[in-house]
């Protein structure tokens, strides 16, 4: 029996220096090999060792491990085991049994830590001791395996203290975890991150319902009436109150025009609907002494009201004018009380009704025409060749007639016309206005696509026969083939002011006085045989 720690049983144990033993090759070139030398490579390949002879070069490899202060010896990596015979296929199917199995362990691994034991390690892992200095060595053609390395390690001397020594004992396997990039740890990491994203849609479904409902109220709150603080003063300036005055104004109107409508003839019946109107005590002619016919045209309220302090808010001193057919007009002061404020139900005429004079009426300030600058040429050429065709087209809606006279972009009040109801036009007096950019010109010089105002009185022979006059304010523009008409409105100012209803007055029933302001018929403008000029308004 060979002793294996004996250096005669050594592999090359007793041999010259340089010649194999019958083990295996020499160890010469290992020890070159170990100190930076160069070894040639073996010209023939070797035969593979048995078990024994791999133990037995692994002991000693741990006896001539290096003492402190020497280079340590680097572990040989370990061998395939692969017997000749296999194939590729074979290997694979070995190589998936040995990953599975490794599954397998961390499986139950992980299941055991689930549980609360503790894992105990089955073998622990050989840890090879990191050398202080490393050298190029030839690899040898077999190497232990980390089983036999470690049992061979175990077996060296007890004197031999070399820093692998602490390295060959077993490490304890901890349970120390660390997630992967991205991952979670599989100790109740699933748990935590459900509950955690649970609470947090949870909240954020409570917020998004508290926003909405925040923003419900403020607009609600925003949309609804809201009623302003108003004082004494503003309700008596804008007659904020809460007595419907439309409504009690409408029934006073109607009393009104049954109250100036009067005739012998219908006495019973004016009698019975003025007390659908009044009160018991008001006078159920309504002041008709019983002679006389009169008939009232129309009725509108004139805007005043007057609290009845005897009914407070429920009742309205309202004023009512009243034009009667034979022209004048007359101001009736009505007492109405409304018992329902909010719906206007329960009115009726309390009291008897007073006549009252017509409102004070201002007087008009005169109009300063002073930087106005008339050119009589341009006046008289639309008197004579522009206007008298286009209002004949005009007051009869001929359309076809009036593109003759009207730019492309005239207004709709310049291209409808007035249906016949006004014919026989007649142009008395046209006033053009020089624009300001040309009243430095002289002669005056329009360009091309200059506007200019035009103040034109016409007299119109109206269906009865009569003759009217209208007066009317026209924007004309100059094109390069003539005047045409883009603009007319109704009415023109007076310069002169004042009022006509005052004693000594200069008012006269002349056709002029119904004209513009300083307007007379013009000399020139043809007029109508047998035809009628009217003072009235």
């Amino acid at each position: 029996m060979t002793d294996h720690n004996s250096p005669a049983g050594a592999v090359g144990g007793g041999q010259p220096s340089g010649q194999p033993g019958s083990f295996g090759p020499s160890q010469q070139p290992q020890q070159q090999a170990w100190q930076g030398q160069q070894v040639p490579a073996p010209q023939q390949p070797q035969q593979l060792p048995t078990d024994a002879a791999r133990a037995q070069v692994a002991a000693a490899w741990v006896r001539n491990a290096p003492r402190a202060g020497q280079a340590a010896v680097p572990s040989l990596p370990p061998r395939e085991t692969r017997p000749q015979g296999e194939s590729k296929k074979e290997k694979r199917e070995r190589e998936r049994a040995a990953r599975k199995a490794a599954y397998e362990q961390k499986k139950a691994e992980k299941e055991q830590r689930k549980k609360g034991g503790k894992v105990t390690a089955t073998a622990a892992a050989p840890v090879t001791a990191a050398p202080v200095a490393q050298a190029p060595a030839a690899t040898p053609a077999f190497s232990p395996t980390p089983t036999t390395a470690a049992s061979a390690r175990t077996t060296a001397p007890a004197g031999d203290t070399g820093p692998d020594r602490t390295s060959a004992r077993p490490q304890p396997q901890r349970d120390f975890v660390v997630a992967k990039p991205g991952g979670r740890i599989s100790s109740g990491g699933r748990r935590t991150h459900v509950a955690l994203r649970a609470t947090l849609l949870i909240t954020t479904c409570f917020f998004a319902l508290g926003s909405c409902g925040v923003m419900g109220l403020v607009i609600g709150k925003s949309s609804g009436p809201s009623t302003a603080g108003l004082d004494t003063a503003d309700v008596n300036k804008y007659r904020l109150t809460d007595f419907p005055t439309q409504a009690a104004a409408t029934f006073a109107e109607q009393y009104a025009l049954l109250c100036m409508t009067f005739s012998p003839d219908t006495a019973s019946a004016r009698r019975a609907n003025l007390a659908r109107y009044a009160s018991s005590g008001v006078d159920a002619e309504c002041g008709w002494s019983g002679e006389g016919t009169s008939t009232a045209v129309s009725a509108s309220w004139d805007g005043t009201s007057e609290k009845l302090a005897e009914y407070g808010d429920h009742g309205r001193y309202l004023g009512v004018q009243v034009r009667t057919d034979d022209g004048s007009l007359t101001t009736l002061t009505v007492p109405v009380y409304v018992q329902n404020l909010t719906t206007g139900e329960g009115m009726r005429v309390a009291g008897d009704v007073g006549q009252m004079p017509l409102p004070a009426r201002a007087d008009v300030p005169e109009t300063d025409q002073d930087d106005e600058v008339a050119d009589d040429s341009l006046g008289q050429q639309l008197q004579q060749q522009v206007l008298p065709g286009y209002f004949t087209a005009w007051g009869a809606s001929d359309a076809t007639a009036m593109t003759r006279f009207t730019t492309p972009d005239a207004s709709p009040s310049a291209t409808s016309g007035l249906a016949g109801r006004l014919t026989t036009p007649t142009v008395n007096d046209v006033v053009a206005l020089v624009p300001k950019n040309v009243q430095d010109t002289d002669p005056y010089a329009y360009p091309v696509g200059q506007a200019v105002e035009v103040r034109v009185v016409v007299d119109w022979g109206d269906p009865k026969g009569e003759t009217v006059r209208r007066a009317y304010r026209m924007t004309v523009v100059n094109t390069a083939q003539g005047w045409f008409i883009k603009d007319i409105r109704g009415g023109v100012l007076d310069s002169q002011g004042g009022r006509a209803d005052r004693e000594g007055s200069t008012a006269t029933a002349s056709p002029s006085a119904t004209g513009p302001a300083g307007s007379s018929p013009s000399a020139s403008a043809p007029q109508p045989s047998g035809s009628k000029q009217s003072a009235k308004p």
